[in-house]
């Protein structure tokens, strides 16, 4: 069954994205915006085993690829492993939309993603999304230094060549998300970038007046 774009828009009204790039602050924004407010958030991260246990190989192959260890997982061309990256989010995606349907029917939904530009224009209006954004480059030691990715940053750490493995990782990460970083600047949504100066309270409260919650 083919549902068409306008039909799922009209059933996700109810649900808040919060988007953008690596690191660009999406689940720190997320939490604190539910904290504040009593909203349920949807993280499409923490969602991913539970999906993969009811996916298909047959149609979520990239969901259910099995890896021996970090050397395979890292030991994949740069291409090999955006492609791989790409090809996960696709194919999460529709459990994703289902899940945040059936949750948001009698109550707002935060969901904190990785929807791009394009799926934007079909999913959601412009006041109901905003893109978190930082510059793509050395995202793998941003990524180690947050609670919340020490398992990854274990995984990464057990390779036979932890600095090759983190240059492939960064390598596939950057080429897979300059253009979205570009795509999201020029776009006429709403874009808040990550620096060194950048808090937290002052994107919540961006955000907050975004989606008319102040």
């Amino acid at each position: 069954m083919t549902v068409q774009d306008n039909v799922i828009k009209e059933y996700l009204k109810n649900v808040y994205f919060i988007t953008g790039t690596p690191c660009g602050g999406k689940t720190t924004i997320s939490r604190e915006l539910a904290k504040r407010h009593s909203l349920f958030v949807y993280d499409v991260d923490e969602r991913f085993a539970g999906h993969q246990k009811v996916s298909d190989p047959a149609f979520q192959p990239s969901m259910n690829k099995v890896f021996q260890d970090a050397d395979e997982f890292f030991g994949r061309t740069v291409e090999e492993y955006k492609k791989w990256l790409i090809d996960n989010t696709r194919e999460q995606l529709d459990f994703v939309l289902l899940d945040l349907i059936r949750l948001s029917q009698n109550r707002i939904v935060l969901c904190d993603c990785h929807l791009t530009v394009e799926e934007a224009e079909k999913y959601t209006e412009a006041s109901r999304i905003v893109f978190l954004i930082k510059e793509p480059s050395n995202l793998i030691e941003d990524y180690c230094d947050r609670p919340d990715h020490q398992g990854f940053c274990g995984y990464i750490n057990s390779a036979s060549d932890i600095e090759k493995a983190k240059a492939t990782c960064n390598a596939a990460l950057r080429a897979l998300n300059e253009k979205r970083y570009h795509d999201i600047r020029t776009s006429s949504y709403l874009w808040i970038e990550r620096s060194e100066n950048s808090t937290a309270d002052e994107t919540v409260r961006k955000v907050e007046q975004h989606f008319g919650l102040a």
